[in-house]
Parts: structure tokens; C-alpha cells; sequence
């Protein structure tokens, strides 16, 4: 899925895949967080995604006034999750419209695990 803006210059066509992996790298950035997951739908289990299949923890919906994007993660076991949960909500959305210029809606972040750093 590819996402359209038009300007008085011309047209620009962003990919949602580009989206999600600036998303996910932001994410990334962030104390707190193990890494990005999704569920898998064969055991149910989350799986921490490495490299460069850190965008598949992340989902982009496109409407018409912005895009909602919807965040797979685990963090770290012992830290406040709200702390954590807010900290990343405001870099993804800070990072995707300032280096995408599109309007983020909401950015909704689900928790899949938990994990004990060593």
C-alpha cells in the first residue's frame, strides 16, 4: 500500500513499508524497549524481530485526514510501562511526520511480552 500527497510541485508517493520502518527504528530508540514482535498465528507466542524485519512488528492504516499506526512490542521487565508506552507513542509520532510530513492520527502501542534483561 502506498501512500499519495500532493503539493502545487507535484506528487509524492510514499510506501507504508517506508513508514513502518521509520517507526520501528524510532521505537527502537527508545529505554525500555526489548524490541518489536508480532503474534504469530500458529502458537500464539511473540517472537522479538531483528535487522531488518523490525517494520513487521508494525501496522499503518491509512484515512483520509492521517494514518493510525499500531505498534508490536516487549519491553523490559521492571520498568513503568506507562513511562515507557508514552516515551515511544510521542518519538514514532514526532519521527513520522517530521521526516514523512503526514499527518499522524494516533499511534496505539500493544504490549505482547515482557522480557528480564541479563
Amino acid at each position: 500500500m502506498s501512500i499519495k500527497i500532493n503539493n502545487e510541485i507535484g506528487d509524492i508517493t510514499i510506501k507504508s513499508e517506508v513508514v513502518a520502518t521509520i517507526a520501528a527504528v524510532s521505537a527502537m530508540e527508545c529505554y525500555g524497549l526489548v524490541g518489536m514482535t508480532y503474534k504469530s498465528a500458529k502458537s500464539g507466542l511473540a517472537k522479538i524481530l531483528k535487522g531488518e524485519h523490525l517494520s513487521k512488528g508494525v501496522e499503518i492504516n491509512v484515512e483520509e485526514n492521517g494514518i493510525r499506526i499500531d505498534l508490536f512490542v516487549i519491553v523490559q521487565y521492571g520498568t513503568k510501562l506507562s513511562v515507557v508506552a508514552e516515551n515511544i507513542i510521542e518519538k514514532v509520532k514526532y519521527n513520522v511526520e517530521t521526516q514523512t510530513g503526514l499527518n499522524v492520527i494516533e499511534v496505539n502501542l500493544n504490549i505482547e511480552g515482557v522480557k528480564v534483561q541479563e
